[in-house]
């Protein structure tokens, strides 16, 4: 009986045949199992829209098909279709490394004949695939390949991942969503030694987003929207603050600090204006009132007694002074248009201390009610700035303070 021979080309020998030579042909043997087992080849389908048939040298080394690794290269001008014999059955590692103008020309992998599945590199895809030739034993009819790439993970395959750990991945510029669109962009800095800590938590705690593992220390976290886009909190409260750290609210740079709600629309502001001898505004929408819910006041300032006494209105616009001789008070630096400000006037132990105004002071007929020069006791002045003159607002005189 003659020799048989696989799909593959292997030659099956049979009892009593052969004689002589069966080291050789057995050495051949070895040769082209090697071959299947991890072997690489070069086919060059170069050219226009053509099929180009890979067929199986029995008994000899060489063959594409006999080869675990395939390599299609050429310069192609038109879809390419390659054919392998029915009886082929063994598993294929392709690669695509044609080349083309457009990138618009596609290598397909199938059996020479029969309406099974076939394996096709659409047009630009210079990749890898991992393929499966059922042959005729899988279906005499339909001999199918599959493409069974997905099975596994490879540089180009689009693989799900369940329960799976990845120690230190080095991933690439982007994380894709399931619909292939970009979801997160990662960019690498030279030398970085400064990261970002994703943290989960237990019951009753929240995940935390932080720098703490970084080699430097007091590293900030930055976030930073394209263009005029905000930073949106979606939260009923935003804490701010480190551990009972005192908290601070900033701008960053010489922007002004505005707050409102409703992005402005119906709200009133209240702005801590930048710069040196910045103002601290509250600006109400429509009628909308400044309401305090408990006590607002101004803390009662002691002034230093100057026998021409100063005093700063704006530092210390409520205040009181120890009167130690007479007294005349200086014009009050630092006003405001509108402003009230008071002073307590105390005589010492001994009293007989007089009051003396600058003319900037404008009393009832332009006419300075006289001091108490009782010991002890004490007169209460009021006055409201109108721009040029400090108006007296009322006077209260001989108060006794405790």
């Amino acid at each position: 009986m003659a020799s048989t021979y696989t799909g593959l080309g292997t030659q099956l020998m049979t009892t009593g045949e052969k004689a002589g030579t069966w080291g050789t042909l057995t050495n051949t043997n070895w040769n082209i199992i090697e071959q299947i087992a991890g072997g690489y080849i070069e086919v060059d389908i170069n050219g226009g829209a053509q099929t180009t048939t890979l067929s199986v040298n029995d008994g000899t080394t060489g063959a594409a098909l006999a080869h675990r690794v395939i390599n299609f290269i050429g310069a192609i001008t038109g879809n390419q279709i390659v054919t392998i014999p029915l009886d082929v059955e063994t598993f294929y590692i392709l690669k695509n490394t044609t080349s083309d103008g457009t990138d618009g020309y596609t290598v397909q992998f199938k059996y020479v004949s029969g309406s099974g599945g076939s394996v096709t590199f659409a047009g630009g895809d210079r990749g890898t695939k991992i393929v499966y030739a059922g042959g005729a034993g899988d279906d005499a009819t339909n001999p199918n390949i599959v493409d069974a790439t997905s099975a596994f993970v490879t540089a180009t395959s689009t693989t799900t991942l369940t329960n799976k750990t990845l120690t230190s991945p080095a991933i690439g510029t982007s994380i894709l969503d399931t619909n292939s669109n970009e979801l997160v962009k990662l960019t690498a800095t030279g030398s970085a030694t400064n990261e970002l800590t994703v943290a989960n938590a237990a019951t009753g705690a929240g995940p935390t987003l932080s720098s703490t593992g970084s080699s430097d220390s007091n590293i900030d976290i930055n976030i930073t929207p394209a263009g005029t886009g905000n930073v949106n909190l979606s939260a009923d409260a935003v804490q701010i603050g480190d551990n009972n750290a005192n908290a601070t609210l900033t701008t960053q740079g010489t922007g002004d600090l505005i707050l409102n709600t409703n992005n402005g629309t119906n709200a009133g502001n209240i702005t801590l204006a930048d710069g040196a001898n910045g103002n601290i505004e509250f600006t109400n929408n429509g009628t909308g009132v400044v309401k305090f819910n408990d006590a607002a006041y101004n803390p009662e300032a002691t002034l230093t007694f100057d026998a021409t006494q100063d005093w700063d209105v704006q530092a210390s616009p409520v205040a009181k002074v120890t009167l130690t001789e007479n007294v005349t008070f200086d014009a009050p630096s630092n006003p405001t248009t509108g402003q009230f400000i008071s002073i307590l006037c105390i005589q010492d132990a001994g009293g007989s201390n007089t009051i003396a105004w600058d003319a900037v002071f404008e009393f009832a007929s332009d006419t300075a009610p006289t001091a108490t020069t009782t010991g002890d006791k004490g007169d209460l002045f009021s006055f409201r700035y109108n721009g040029a003159k400090w108006l007296s607002v009322g006077t209260t005189l001989a108060l006794t303070l405790s």
